[in-house]
C-alpha cells in the first residue's frame, strides 16, 4: 500500500460496549476503502486530557485508501456520520465519554489547517493510544511534518502501564 494516499484514523469507544463500537466502525470504515482495511489490535487505555472519572478507552488505528477523488474535506463528514448512527451525542464537555471517536490522524502527505480539519492530527505523535497501534499496521510511516517513523516516535514516549492489548 503506496504511504502517500494511505488515510490513517484512530478510533476510540469508552461509552455502551467500546469493542463492538469500534469493531462496527471498522465495518463502516471498510465502505469508505478501495482495498481491504489495515487493522490495527484493539488496545485498552487510560483517557487523556478527559473529564475526572472518565472510563476506560478501546483504541484501534486503520489504514485505508481512499475511494475515487475522495478528499480530506470530503471524507471528514462521513467519519462524523459514521460516529453519529454508532451513537455519538454532540459534544457538552471537552474530551468527554463517548461510544465512538474518530480522529483523521493523516491523509497520505496531505496538510491542512483550516476550522476543524488539521492536518496531520497535531497531537497523535505525542499519543501513546494512537501511535501504539498504529505500529502495528505502519511502523516506518513517517506522519507529514514529522522527522521520525511512528515506530521511532512510540519509542520515545515516556512508558505507559496502563496500555494493554486486548485482542488482533
Amino acid at each position: 500500500m503506496n504511504a502517500h494516499q494511505l488515510v490513517i484514523l484512530a478510533l476510540g469507544s469508552n461509552l455502551g460496549d467500546p469493542r463492538r463500537n469500534v469493531r462496527q466502525a471498522m465495518e463502516r470504515l471498510q465502505q469508505l476503502s478501495d482495498v481491504p482495511l489495515l487493522k490495527s489490535s484493539l488496545w485498552h487505555s487510560s483517557p487523556v486530557d478527559c473529564p475526572p472519572g472518565s472510563p476506560m478507552f478501546v483504541n484501534a488505528v486503520v489504514g485505508l485508501v481512499p475511494r475515487g477523488c475522495e478528499t480530506p474535506e470530503s471524507l471528514f463528514p462521513k467519519l462524523q456520520q459514521i460516529e453519529k448512527d454508532l451513537g455519538r451525542q454532540p459534544k457538552k464537555i471537552r474530551n468527554e465519554p463517548r461510544a465512538l471517536d474518530l480522529d483523521l490522524v493523516a491523509f497520505g502527505d496531505e496538510v491542512r489547517a483550516a476550522g476543524n480539519l488539521t492536518l496531520p492530527h497535531p497531537r497523535a505523535p505525542r499519543r501513546r493510544f494512537v501511535l501504539q497501534p498504529l505500529s502495528e499496521i505502519a511502523p516506518d510511516l513517517i506522519l507529514p511534518g514529522q522527522t521520525k517513523t511512528v515506530r521511532r516516535l512510540l519509542f520515545d514516549l515516556p512508558p505507559d502501564h496502563g496500555m494493554l492489548k486486548l485482542e488482533a
